[in-house]
């Protein structure tokens, strides 16, 4: 985690934040002073964890979570006062957002950084997972696809035509993506 937007409507509750977080994080993060500034600068540019000091001077903090957790791949902190953390974490809960009570406990933060630290990994290996899965499936149309054609114009079988684009794959030292590719292109025009 590098880039970092804190959204707090106080002045010694950004310079006790800004202390907090410049123990973890080299630079300095950005601020927000309230939720709609906040959205804004969300839109424009990704960060890697998000932590807002509630309540804010337009809304609470939970309608801003919940926002930042659906369109950003964020790591959410809401720091709420005692009194209100439980009704925020029951709000917020679900979207994947932790919350920690005012006054901020050091160790308390630290492990909050952690968990959403090791969430972040975990879902960009997700993420990475998924992609890595799609790209297999968008071969493995392609690939179908060519073995259709080669069924309907060379009038091979289904195992004939899959043995000829592996064969050429192996032959070429190219991919079967690739064999399938120039197979569209050779037959379909």
């Amino acid at each position: 985690m590098e880039r970092v937007l804190l959204v707090s409507s106080t002045e010694k509750g950004t310079a006790y934040l800004c202390a907090l977080l410049k123990g973890y994080f080299p630079a300095a993060p950005a601020l927000a002073k309230n939720g709609g500034e906040a959205r804004r600068l969300t839109l424009d540019g990704a960060y890697d964890l998000v932590v807002i000091n509630a309540p804010l001077p337009d809304e609470f903090g939970c309608e801003l979570a919940r926002r930042v957790s659906q369109s950003t791949g964020a790591g959410i902190l809401l720091v709420a006062r005692a009194d209100m953390a439980a009704e925020a974490a029951q709000k917020v809960c679900d979207a994947g957002v932790f919350v920690i009570e005012k006054p901020i406990d050091r160790r308390l933060f630290d492990q909050a950084l952690r968990f959403i630290a090791a969430a972040q990994n975990r879902l960009a290996s997700l993420l990475e997972e998924n992609a890595r899965l799609h790209r297999q499936l968008q071969d493995l149309r392609l690939i179908d696809r060519a073995k259709c054609l080669l069924i309907e114009t060379l009038g091979m079988t289904e195992p004939q035509a899959h043995r000829y684009i592996e064969q050429q794959a192996m032959d070429l030292r190219m991919t079967k993506r690739e064999i399938a590719g120039e197979i569209i292109r050779t037959y379909e025009n």
